[in-house]
């Protein structure tokens, strides 16, 4: 089989496997089954005469003939889904920049940032989606996001090891926050002492998994009393307005803390510093995505402070 003669369904295929990160999350996206997934990437890298695709336990990762195909396969399927639009009859999609963001950031920043756009920038089209800061590494890699909001933590590796490297700017760097209770104790004073968090009640974002204690201040000696996992930021603080139990967040959603709530700075014990990314593919960026990353850094720089209350 001819390199030539792989069908778009293939290459659909690819790259929704390279963007999820498995064969299982694609398959999900897509409304097919595995195995029909695996048929597929079998087909596109026979037709390729290499292997496309890495399998390891963690997930998979493109290898260097992989990735020449996403380039490839990104282009070929936006000029076909522009032209199916335009033969249906609907208005090309000029100057669209596709952008994913971290939950957090979509609270406050994200919209800040589009609302400004809209004056300063009419005629840009920002399209997207809400992720997790590996997802939308992944989605970068494979060409369907032009920006993405990702977190970082200590000791602030890049993002990915892939080669070449994400462009990647830090908008902000700030020390993670408590959201407490306004009735709670530890709300009484201008921030909360470390050794004061034992033995508290906390909300999480996951049961299980590798975000099960995102939510719980890091490095607790102790195993903590999760109360309630929530995994929307509103839900959250809702449920510290509520006196339900602490959370942990960015300093990012202090402007967006309900009536109820105190965001309250932590200190004793290891500094906790959080940055938040933009990152783009390592190719130049045209100028929309220019436009849209400069809004994102101005949104970024009238964030909350993390002393605020």
């Amino acid at each position: 089989m001819d390199f030539t003669d792989v069908s778009l369904t293939a290459l659909r295929v690819f790259r929704a496997v390279a963007e999820q990160g498995t064969f299982t999350a694609a398959a999900a996206s897509l409304g097919y089954t595995q195995s029909a997934v695996s048929r597929q990437i079998a087909a596109i890298e026979r037709a390729a005469g290499a292997e496309l695709i890495e399998r390891r336990r963690e997930g998979v990762r493109l290898t260097a003939a992989g990735r020449l195909v996403m380039r490839r396969a990104t282009v070929v399927l936006d000029e076909i889904d522009a032209a199916a639009r335009e033969l249906s009859g609907l208005p090309a999609q000029a100057a669209t920049v596709r952008l994913g963001w971290l939950p957090s950031a979509g609270a406050v920043l994200v919209p800040r940032a589009l609302a400004a756009l809209r004056d300063t920038d009419p005629g840009i089209q920002v399209v997207g989606r809400e992720g997790g800061t590996p997802a939308l590494v992944r989605a970068l890699r494979a060409g369907s996001l032009d920006l993405a909001l990702l977190a970082s933590a200590p000791p602030f590796r890049p993002p990915d090891d892939e080669s070449p490297p994400l462009a990647v700017q830090t908008l902000t760097e700030r020390a993670l926050c408590l959201a407490v209770p306004a009735a709670h104790p530890l709300a009484r004073g201008d921030f909360v002492d470390v050794a004061d968090l034992r033995g508290q009640r906390w909300i999480a974002s996951s049961a299980s998994g590798e975000d099960r204690l995102m939510g719980v201040w890091p490095g607790l000696d102790e195993r903590p009393e999760i109360a309630h996992i929530a995994r929307d930021w509103l839900a959250k603080l809702q449920l510290v307005a509520a006196g339900c139990g602490l959370t942990t967040v960015p300093a990012v959603l202090v402007s967006a803390a309900p009536q109820g709530v105190r965001i309250l700075p932590v200190r004793g014990g290891p500094q906790e510093q959080r940055r938040l990314l933009l990152a783009r593919p390592p190719q130049a960026p045209n100028e929309p995505v220019t436009r849209v990353a400069a809004a994102l850094r101005t949104a970024a720089l009238s964030s909350g402070r993390p002393d605020a209350s």
